[in-house]
């Protein structure tokens, strides 16, 4: 799906936590997430620093949305 949307000229960000299927699957702003069962957020965490984390991530990712790429890419 992220190949047919950005085959029509819009910018895509896969936020995944197994990089290595999204290389594979050729998405091509590939940012790394936190775990399987919680991609973008961690339960553990208390509600401030949860937020913090998940700020990082999205600022991650608009950061890889803005970003021209020639070639996969993955935003560590």
């Amino acid at each position: 799906m992220v190949k047919e949307i950005e085959r029509a000229g819009i910018p895509v960000v896969h936020m995944c936590t197994i990089t290595p299927i999204s290389l594979t699957v050729g998405a091509n702003r590939i940012v790394p997430t936190v775990a399987i069962p919680y991609p973008i957020g961690n339960p553990d965490l208390s509600p401030e620093d949860e937020y913090e984390l998940r700020k990082k991530l999205v600022d991650k990712a608009l950061l890889a949305l803005t970003t021209e790429i020639t070639e996969q890419t993955i935003f560590e």
